[in-house]
């Protein structure tokens, strides 16, 4: 069994739970400079959501995940209920999410999904629990390609 840190190849990007995704896109864009690189709803996350980028950022470096609930049920909506709108995970880009996931089971990490799910940009995405981590939900997102 591989180690995880074979699989990770860089920071993806940070997620951060808004009331609000208009708002939040044109705060990032008047205060930072940041520029709207995909946004989608996901239906399936329970989301609307922006990746964001620094100008001429090519998707290679770190972006902003802006996550919006549709519904008071979605587990962001719950998140901004509990914790308040900030930071609410930190993901990894990693070659192989199917091989990420069972490294970190190995070492007896629980992930949320059994299977990884698709997330955005049709990249397939699982998650680390936060009680493993730390307290920081770690998602692993391998890029659609």
């Amino acid at each position: 069994m591989e180690e995880i840190r074979a699989f990770v190849t860089a920071v993806d990007h940070v997620g951060i739970a808004v009331p609000d995704l208009d708002r939040a896109i044109a705060f990032h864009r008047e205060t930072f400079g940041l520029v709207v690189a995909h946004e989608e709803v996901n239906e399936e996350q329970g989301v609307r959501e922006a990746m964001m980028r620094a100008p001429g950022d090519d998707g290679s470096g770190a972006g902003v995940q802006l996550l919006a609930p549709l519904t008071p049920e979605s587990t962001i909506a719950k998140f901004i209920d509990r914790s308040g709108p900030g930071l609410q995970q930190l993901a990894y880009r990693v070659s192989d999410v199917d091989a990420a996931s069972e490294a970190l089971r190995a070492k007896g990490m629980r992930l949320l999904y059994d299977a990884p799910r698709r997330g955005s940009a049709d990249s397939r995405v699982n998650f680390v629990h936060p009680k493993d981590t730390g307290g920081v939900l770690v998602e692993l997102v391998e890029p659609a390609h």
